[in-house]
């Protein structure tokens, strides 16, 4: 920690505020001596002084002790990356999705081809494949990214509750 780049930084601060240091001194009920220590780094101010600092000049606590502000390059930077965790993340769950619903697909044929072979309706099938469906696109919607998958797993649960009533009226 370097006391003399931290003084600097609090004096730059005050200075775009457009303050003299007795004006700052007056502001947060110390001595003008107090700030001039400051802002030459031969003292600091105590922590509760240095969170009332940061609040007042608008900057994080972090950046009086680095004794700069922020990089915007670094919040770019920190933006771009999230921005790809987020795409990537949104990747996987597709694959996920798709692995789930080629899999529901297999097991539905297979469940068709053996209801069929025992002379059995596969609508328990549909209904079951229709109640899947539903809640992958459901909870979906609900991660925020797409609302139209609510609207999908809305209808597959329609089709399913449709399908269920008409297999047991027959």
């Amino acid at each position: 920690m370097n006391q003399i780049k931290i003084g600097e930084f609090l004096k730059e601060l005050r200075k775009e505020k457009g303050l003299t240091q007795e004006q700052l001194a007056e502001q947060f009920n110390v001595s003008r001596r107090s700030v001039s220590r400051w802002e030459t780094g031969n003292n600091m101010p105590d922590l509760s002084m240095l969170i009332t600092l940061a609040e007042y000049y608008e900057v994080d606590v972090k950046e009086i002790i680095d004794g700069k502000r922020k990089s915007e390059n670094m919040n770019e930077e920190m933006k771009d990356t999230l921005e790809k965790v987020a795409s990537y993340n949104e990747m996987l769950n597709l694959k996920s999705m798709r692995k789930g619903i080629i899999t529901m697909c297999i097991v539905f044929i297979m469940l068709v081809i053996i209801s069929t072979w025992k002379e059995l309706s596969p609508a328990p099938l549909v209904s079951m494949i229709c109640a899947y469906n539903g809640a992958t696109f459901i909870s979906k919607a609900r991660e925020g990214k797409d609302k139209s998958d609510f609207v999908i797993g809305s209808i597959f649960f329609a089709a399913m509750m449709i399908n269920t009533i008409a297999f047991i009226l027959k």
